[in-house]
């Protein structure tokens, strides 16, 4: 039996609090920030045991796992900075990459917008960022599963191939998926 887990505003407040302190410690001056942004984590939910929010600053909009225990968090912390992990949700697979702050320990992040100068506002990006984890969470999205049935695994040839066309994320949150190609 774990510890048990935190709440979501709990979690919601922690990834706010690690990525405001990036944003006022390493990443003051630098261009590629929309002064129109603020950090803010949208739409925290539990997620098979672990954490699930979409984090928004004035530099990227990431999908943001967090371990669910104290348990998994010492399993996660084994895993090496920067490696992939796959993880299937209802619209098809995305790989994460493994990262660590101080104040929320290892993490897992999925880019969907890097930069972000082109949203407005922070109504705009919370809006995107809602949009995502509706997208997320639709398994008409995922083009890999048969009608009413579970994800198709890729047969050996098409592993590399879809792993490198994979599913644009700009395409998943603006509803562009009708051919599920595009950019990562």
């Amino acid at each position: 039996m774990g510890t048990p887990m935190p709440d979501t505003l709990t979690i919601a407040a922690r990834l706010e609090a690690a990525f405001a302190k990036i944003e006022a410690e390493r990443m003051d001056g630098i261009p590629i920030l929309n002064p129109r942004l603020k950090v803010e984590a949208v739409g925290t939910r539990d997620w098979n045991g672990d954490w699930l929010s979409v984090l928004i600053t004035p530099w990227f909009i990431n999908l943001m796992l967090l371990p669910g225990t104290d348990e998994w968090a010492a399993v996660w912390a084994d895993l090496p900075l920067g490696s992939r992990l796959a993880h299937t949700f209802p619209a098809g697979r995305f790989d994460f990459l493994v990262g660590e702050e101080e104040g929320i320990g290892r993490y897992q992040m999925c880019s969907l917008f890097s930069p972000v100068l082109e949203f407005e506002d922070q109504e705009a990006a919370r809006i995107a960022a809602e949009a995502a984890l509706e997208a997320l969470f639709d398994a008409r999205i995922d083009e890999s599963r048969e009608p009413g049935g579970e994800p198709n695994a890729p047969r050996d040839d098409e592993r590399e191939d879809a792993s490198r066309r994979g599913i644009s994320r700009r395409n998943l949150i603006s509803g562009k998926i009708a051919s599920g190609r595009g950019s990562v």
